[in-house]
């Protein structure tokens, strides 16, 4: 399969783009971009990449499709555009990996499944974090309302370009709400001052690019804490495990899966 890594020059993107060719897989030179881009080719690498405005991708893709038969696309684009983009690979038949975060997660499942399209959707690209986020929910599942009486805490920091609230924060808030914890996403407290980030201990270096997560949970009677914490400086982590989704994704469609939707769980799975 060829690779349309979406979101370039996006530093997502871009870092997916770099081990993808690295690894040796297949990735064209085009990328669809954001509205208020100015630039028509961007470069990861010694590679001169086109990018594809919103406006002009339907002009595009006759030729894409000519091109490269077996297109299957990664987006790491906006929020905003996760689900006019999905619409569209599913409309066009491109199988695809989803790393832009949001709230809609349900309705993109949805839109997969009536066009008989073929996805990985995840809030988190990390495979070790996922299998973090899986045992949270074991939990929820095994031993609900264990945490009854509890008060939770979630801080959430990244880079001060990321729009929406952490993915992660959300999906953890809902295993807790599980285990007896009444709480919403609307209390997650998101961090993007890069001053206040300094404070908190996350190096100069990696401001533009880290995710860090607290989840503390504290008793009624203030006698005892329990607190969770994951910190990724630096965005490799994540692309690491948007590769094995797309290798996954691969073996799916050989497969001749159709209307699915999976997860970096079955990822992990295998």
């Amino acid at each position: 399969m060829a690779w349309m890594i979406n979101g370039m020059p996006g530093k997502m993107a871009t870092e997916v783009y770099l081990l993808a060719q690295e690894r040796g897989v297949d990735v064209v030179p085009y990328s669809l971009t954001g509205p208020d881009i100015s630039e028509r080719i961007c470069f990861a690498g010694n590679i001169g990449i086109t990018l594809i405005k919103p406006q002009e991708r339907f002009c595009w893709v006759p030729e894409l499709r000519r091109l490269y038969p077996d297109l299957a696309c990664v987006d790491f684009t906006h929020p905003d555009a996760r689900k006019e983009n999905v619409e569209r690979y599913c409309e066009y038949g491109f199988p695809f990996v989803m790393g832009t975060t949001g709230k809609d997660g349900e309705v993109l499942e949805q839109i997969v499944r009536d066009s008989g399209n073929i996805a990985v959707i995840a809030p988190n690209m990390a495979k070790q974090i996922v299998a973090f986020m899986d045992m949270m929910g074991y939990a929820a599942e095994q031993f609900p309302l264990a945490f009854s009486g509890y008060t939770l805490e979630i801080v959430e920091s990244h880079q001060n370009r990321k729009a929406d609230t952490s993915g992660t924060a959300r999906a953890m808030a809902r295993y807790f709400n599980d285990l007896g914890v009444p709480f919403t996403v609307d209390q997650i407290e998101m961090i993007r001052d890069p001053a206040v980030q300094e404070e908190m201990g996350i190096p100069h270096e990696f401001l533009p690019g880290h995710a860090w997560h607290t989840y503390r949970l504290l008793s009624e009677d203030g006698s005892v804490l329990f607190s969770f914490t994951h910190n990724v400086n630096g965005r490799r982590i994540y692309a690491e495990g948007t590769l094995d989704a797309m290798a996954f994704l691969e073996k799916k469609v050989a497969e001749g899966a159709q209307g699915k939707v999976f997860t970096m769980m079955d990822v992990l799975r295998g």
